[in-house]
């Protein structure tokens, strides 16, 4: 077969793969595959920089279908490239046994990508606009990891960044504020193509919007590329052509397409967009491609030939003379090249945690997110890979990381480790996420209250795998004056009920160190702490336990001497300081008390029962739960019978000590709530 042929004839079998796939799950989106077909796959045979057999090589260009719905595109691509597992697993990242499972329990090809199931796969995506919002930490972190390894002579890392997005994903807010800061840091790296087919889920776009997108991107600083036809393939080839030429900005392509092409009668309608076509349509399309109605998931010969001469052939010899290049490196600049390998491991350095403040008692004490600042400032001078930043909050949160050489990111130095993620807070947790996929340790911070803009990418990074972590402060009512907008009370829940994430709310500043080293620990699961406004009393760890405690969620921080304890007095960070004062008094009056400081449910729960009941033996019903938070949960350690200090509406502005009293968060209702506690019970 002529090799023209060949690219028409692959072009086809993407199509038609996708079309089977849906119609034999009866569920799905082949619209947008068989409309961008042509664009995706000359991307992916002429020009991405991707080994299939290598996925996780380190230089590759990373692919993003921002368009999750048009998931069968990527699971076909991947198939028909040729794509390993990777890791020294030579199984194919999608069979053609899972393109038949398309949509099936426990398969490789879910409805939406998902990174941790789909080898080759290199973010989840499905909420629209947050693969746009992954692409631009990914573009980030190629321009940092050039900026840091690449020597004159050894360029190490220099990948590009695709992105295929859809009018939905330009609708969502989190890809206009992660374009805007693209544009601000010049990330002539990263391209986004914007299939323009004008439908969505309800019809046509102009029911909702009729904007300029061209000109939107191009005031944020973006260079405007167009393809009038999503078939052209010279037209899309030429585009990608400007694209690796451009220096100074980042590329948005327009590519207008009529989704669901090759569609009898139903072209640029909404159900070949959101379900199958049906025998008929698809009878319809094959014979438009030339394609035989049977057997089905046909991929005619030569076909994973061309692939292997494209793409394979390309990205084969591009990884071989990077691992000469690092090679070579290491033999020039040993220190250098131990730097890198340390970074490409995926591992902490040595001695990472050997610098982590130990604070002495302090009954004044320091607010958490002001310990939280000084121990993130000692991970980050020993891990030169952790980066991140804030919401425009960075004095607020303590979160600049100020020793010599931490630098900031910015267009002329890509290589700073201080971002300006701007009034952006569900862009910076997309962004974060893209950062961490690409092999950096990420954070970003805000106030707690405003985790909720975030809430998608966090649960994103759950859903991942991935070690995010988030830093949120003024995680109560302590904010005062700011008032109820600013008082975060369900947030904590929030974050709390997000599967796979570790939330923890330490109690003074050795819980928060100890809180870090869980953090930087974790490998698959994301993370947020949650920290103080106000000081709070770092406590004597000579007369309480070891905050190392923490480590496993609860621990017992006060007892009874000599006795079971009556009552059990639970708190969380500035809470504790109550729990403390009042197991004191109790003490004082001859009454066996025990405090329980309960930094992480998650950790907690993770813990043997053995251990959990150690902490709260069953059998002492007597309990008080202390929280400037939402009661909603905490009945689970309380008991049927226990009393929950918490928040049961919002709050109010005024100062601290005034809210203090008015929702019942002092020394003396505590105690009235444990004596009521001992009280017989009738």
């Amino acid at each position: 077969m002529p090799e023209a042929n060949l690219d028409d004839v692959c072009v086809d079998t993407i199509r038609t793969l996708a079309i089977d796939a849906v119609e034999k799950a009866q569920s799905g989106h082949p619209g947008a595959p068989m409309a961008l077909a042509p664009v995706a796959y000359t991307l992916w045979q002429d020009f991405l920089r991707y080994d299939p057999a290598d996925p996780t090589w380190p230089n590759r260009d990373r692919f993003v279908l921002s368009a999750g719905h048009a998931s069968m595109l990527l699971y076909g691509l991947l198939h028909l490239a040729g794509v390993s597992s990777g890791r020294g697993d030579n199984r194919p990242s999608v069979s053609l046994d899972d393109i038949k499972q398309f949509r099936q329990l426990d398969s490789r090809t879910p409805g939406h990508p998902e990174s941790h199931i789909t080898p080759g796969v290199e973010t989840t995506t499905g909420p629209l606009g947050q693969g746009c919002g992954n692409s631009v930490g990914m573009a980030m972190a190629s321009r940092w990891k050039a900026a840091r390894y690449n020597k004159p002579g050894a360029t190490l890392f220099d990948y590009d960044v695709y992105v295929i997005c859809s009018d939905g994903d330009l609708m969502e807010g989190v890809s206009c504020e992660a374009a805007s800061l693209a544009g601000h840091l010049k990330l002539s790296n990263l391209c986004w193509i914007y299939d323009a087919n004008t439908i969505t889920i309800e019809g046509k776009t102009d029911l909702a919007f009729d904007e300029n997108v061209a000109k939107r991107f191009e005031s944020y600083g973006w260079n405007i590329l167009r393809v009038a036809d999503a078939n052209d393939r010279p037209a899309i080839a030429k585009a990608l052509e400007a694209f690796k030429a451009e220096v100074d900005k980042p590329t948005l392509i327009v590519v207008t397409s009529v989704i669901g092409y090759g569609a009898p009668k139903k072209q640029g309608t909404s159900k070949a967009h959101s379900d199958p076509l049906g025998a008929e349509e698809i009878k319809g399309a094959k014979a438009l491609y030339g394609w035989p109605d049977e057997p089905t998931f046909r991929v005619p010969d030569g076909v994973y030939g061309h692939f292997q001469g494209g793409i394979g052939k390309r990205g084969a010899a591009l990884n071989k003379a990077w691992q000469e290049t690092l090679a070579s490196l290491r033999t020039s600049d040993a220190a250098h090249g131990e730097a890198v390998e340390s970074f490409l491991s995926g591992k902490l350095p040595a001695g990472w945690d050997a610098d982590l403040p130990v604070f002495p008692t302090d009954a004044k004490g320091l607010a958490t997110r002001e310990s939280s600042g000084k121990v993130l400032n000692a991970i980050a001078a020993k891990v030169p890979w952790l980066i991140g930043g804030s919401a425009d909050l960075a004095p607020s949160n303590k979160t600049k990381l100020e020793f010599e050489g931490a630098g900031t990111l910015s267009a002329a130095d890509p290589g700073g480790r201080n971002i300006h993620f701007g009034v952006r807070e569900h862009a910076m947790g997309a962004i974060v996420n893209g950062l961490v996929l690409s092999g950096l340790r990420g954070y970003g911070a805000t106030f707690l209250v405003f985790s909720d803009y975030m809430r998608p990418a966090i649960r994103l990074s759950a859903l991942s795998e991935i070690p995010v972590f988030h830093v949120f402060t003024h995680d109560s009512i302590g904010v005062g004056e700011d008032g109820p907008t600013h008082q975060p009370v369900e947030q904590i829940l929030a974050l709390r009920a997000i599967p796979n994430h570790v939330t923890l709310r330490p109690a003074d500043a050795n819980e928060v160190t100890e809180a870090y080293r869980v953090v930087m620990g974790l490998t698959d699961k994301s993370a947020s702490l949650i920290l103080s406004r106000q000081g709070l009393p770092t406590l004597d760890r000579s007369v309480y336990a070891p905050a190392s405690g923490v480590a496993k969620g609860a621990y017992v921080l006060a007892d009874a001497e000599g006795a079971a304890p009556k009552v059990i007095l639970i708190g969380t960070g500035s809470e504790i300081r109550l729990c403390v004062e009042v197991y004191e008094k109790l003490k004082a009056e001859g009454v066996a008390a025990r405090v329980v400081s309960m930094p992480s449910w998650d950790l907690f729960e993770a813990q043997d029962q053995a251990y959990r009941d150690s902490v709260l033996p069953p059998r002492i019903t007597a309990r008080v739960v202390v929280e400037q938070g939402t009661a909603i949960g905490w009945d689970r350690y309380a008991g049927p019978t226990g009393t929950i200090l918490a928040m049961h509406g919002f709050g109010a502005s005024a100062p601290l000590k005034d809210l203090l009293v008015k929702f019942g968060f002092t020394a003396e209702a505590v105690y009235k709530a444990a004596r009521a506690q001992l009280e017989p019970k009738v």
